[in-house]
């Protein structure tokens, strides 16, 4: 899905859900497409498919930093805004993977970095496997969380 095809999505989405007088779903949708439009203002072209990806995706770590922080707070009512607005975002993101999904294609990446490198590949490698492991998500066509995905990558090297 080109980013311009997603924009049209998520304004035909915004009409249904106006219609339907889901004002948490609008003001959500509405965030979206402006985080959208800012950043192909901020960029001064429109944007590339991984782009409008990786924006709704930095939008829901947002959520998940938020959610941390309203969590210590004891603010139940907020957390739970702020995971509605996660599930909104990730409607028009890829499917994510699981762990068990991200692990098999973490050990793919680093046979790949490891073939490289003529060597196994250790913890100093990281930068390398990341690199990997990015490639192999979006050839799959998948996203994974940039924590999971890093802790694994971790492991793997140490182990």
């Amino acid at each position: 899905m080109e980013a311009g095809e997603l924009e049209a999505l998520i304004t035909q989405q915004m009409v249904t859900a106006m219609k339907a007088r889901d004002a948490e779903r609008t003001g959500t949708l509405r965030l979206i497409k402006n985080a959208l439009k800012n950043k192909a203002i901020e960029k001064r072209a429109a944007l590339t498919q991984a782009e409008g990806e990786q924006t709704l995706a930095s939008m829901i770590k947002q959520r998940r930093d938020s959610i941390e922080q309203f969590a210590k707070g004891n603010r139940p009512d907020l957390v739970a805004k702020e995971e509605a607005e996660i599930v909104v975002i990730e409607e028009f993101l890829p499917k994510a993977l699981d762990e068990a999904g991200l692990a098999a294609l973490v050990y793919e990446a680093l046979a790949e970095v490891g073939a490289q490198l003529g060597r196994q590949p250790g913890p100093k490698d990281m930068g390398p496997a990341m690199k990997a492991m990015q490639a192999k998500l979006q050839a799959a066509g998948v996203r994974g969380d940039g924590r999971t995905v890093s802790e694994l990558v971790k492991k793997a090297l140490a182990g």
